[in-house]
């Protein structure tokens, strides 16, 4: 069981029907985000010699496949805060792409948009109110209502908040970037001191956008009972945005692999419909401009959400209880356990974002709610990388750590060629590392 997976830029045909996503330019004026916030962490590698062989094979070769490894203990003792015992392995060495795991990212800050939105007009329930995406560019298509069974649904942040936790949605993580915006993104992320993060371009989009960083116009219609104002009239209208912001990732291994294939648009294939031809490109992919989050951000994020108790650097996370917890509990829900929406436990099966939760259940196998090993978080795959970032707490003892990972498995080092190793050596060590994890923090 692989995953979910962001699908990278290629037509169709190899694809398996997705279309291109558009290039990101790299602009003169682009800003250097910083690598990360700085976290002080112990060394891991000494107690990863008795995790299991999957583990063991990947450490052996950490640096071919971009290993990094930060597991944070939460500590609780009597009458002081709660704070986090941290161990890391290769934690910021390089560049990892962060995949689907940067959704989280937008998952925030859509919530933190509602809010700011409601305060300013002084109304409640936005959160589940309809809304209405414009049409980004010519001969692109509004969007009001999922196409998706069940028909008519109309679009509301919270629907598509849950889509994107439940199932790693990608549409709902690009309806998300269109209302907060490419700069309102990237300024909630570096509001909270997570200085490292860089979203510039949305997931697996079938459209060929013009401009990644542009936001189309959003509109939300007023929910009943949410204030003054007749019901079914406009809330909030917020315009179309172009974003100043031009913003590259730093820090050591920005090129990944030795080569890449990309669409190549020729005269035999630029009729409308056709395939592009394909054409391979003998050199590294640039990631300099491509979304981008350190290890150490992406786990402090989570605990901002998971645990707002905990004292981190940076702002605290500022949402309302109802929302934190609405998010929370969506990151944590089998998709077989969502009312709205319903997802098929077959095309849906528990381990489907949850790359731990195998090994988990060597370990602890109870899956009854209130006392199976509860996995909160936000994994990613895509380019060869797969990513994990999750809280695990043991209800029966309370016993909670945070763990975040990042691999890469791409042995002919071609990216986009559909050839990666996910279940032949990322997802034995994703099943490993949660076995080991429940061993020797959650099962005592």
């Amino acid at each position: 069981m692989s995953g979910p997976a962001d699908a990278d830029p290629l037509p169709r045909s190899r694809r398996r029907g997705r279309l291109p996503v558009a290039s990101l330019l790299l602009l003169s004026s682009c800003l250097h985000r910083d690598p990360g916030t700085q976290h002080p962490t112990r060394p891991l590698a000494p107690l990863l010699t008795d995790a299991g062989p999957h583990v063991r094979s990947v450490v052996a070769k950490a640096d071919a496949h971009r290993l990094q490894i930060l597991i944070s203990e939460v500590v609780e003792q009597s009458g002081r805060p709660a704070h986090l015992r941290s161990m890391g392995f290769r934690v910021g060495a390089e560049y990892f792409y962060p995949a689907s795991s940067i959704k989280l990212c937008a998952a925030v800050a859509a919530l933190q948009e509602v809010e700011r939105l409601e305060r300013e007009h002084g109304i409640t329930g936005l959160v589940d109110a309809p809304l209405e995406i414009a049409p980004l560019f010519p001969g692109d298509s509004a969007q009001s209502f999922d196409p998706e069974p069940p028909a008519t649904r109309p679009i509301t942040v919270a629907r598509e908040v849950r889509k994107l936790a439940l199932v790693s949605d990608n549409r709902a993580f690009n309806r998300l970037y269109d209302l907060v915006g490419h700069e309102g993104l990237n300024r909630s992320m570096h509001a909270l001191g997570l200085s490292s993060v860089v979203i510039n371009h949305r997931l697996s989009d079938p459209r060929d956008i013009p401009d990644p960083t542009a936001s189309a116009a959003v509109v939300f219609r007023r929910p009943e009972g949410s204030g003054s104002g007749e019901a079914g009239s406009h809330a909030v209208a917020i315009p179309a945005r172009t974003s100043p912001w031009r913003l590259n990732n730093s820090g050591p291994r920005l090129q990944v692999g030795m080569a890449y294939l990309r669409s190549r648009r020729t005269t035999a294939t630029a009729a409308p419909g056709a395939e592009p031809a394909i054409e391979t490109v003998p050199e590294p992919m640039d990631f300099s401009t491509r979304n981008g989050i350190s290890l150490v951000d992406l786990q402090h994020l989570l605990v901002k959400l998971v645990r707002p108790d905990i004292p981190l650097p940076g702002a605290a996370l500022d949402l309302s209880e109802d929302h934190r917890r609405l998010l929370v509990d969506a990151l944590t829900r089998y998709p077989r356990e969502s009312s709205e929406p319903r997802y098929s436990a077959t095309e849906f099966p528990d381990e489907y974002c949850k790359f731990l939760l195998s090994g988990v259940r060597r370990i602890l196998p109870d899956t009854r709610p209130g006392h199976r090993v509860e996995i909160t978080g936000k994994i990613g795959r895509a380019y060869g990388f797969t990513i994990e970032n999750s809280c695990l707490r043991n209800p029966a003892n309370g016993r909670t750590v945070f763990v975040t990972a990042a691999i890469y498995t791409n042995d002919d080092g071609v990216l986009n060629d559909d050839r990666y190793e996910y279940e032949a050596i990322a997802d034995p060590f994703m099943a490993d590392l949660g076995e080991w994890v429940t061993r020797r923090w959650l099962h005592r």
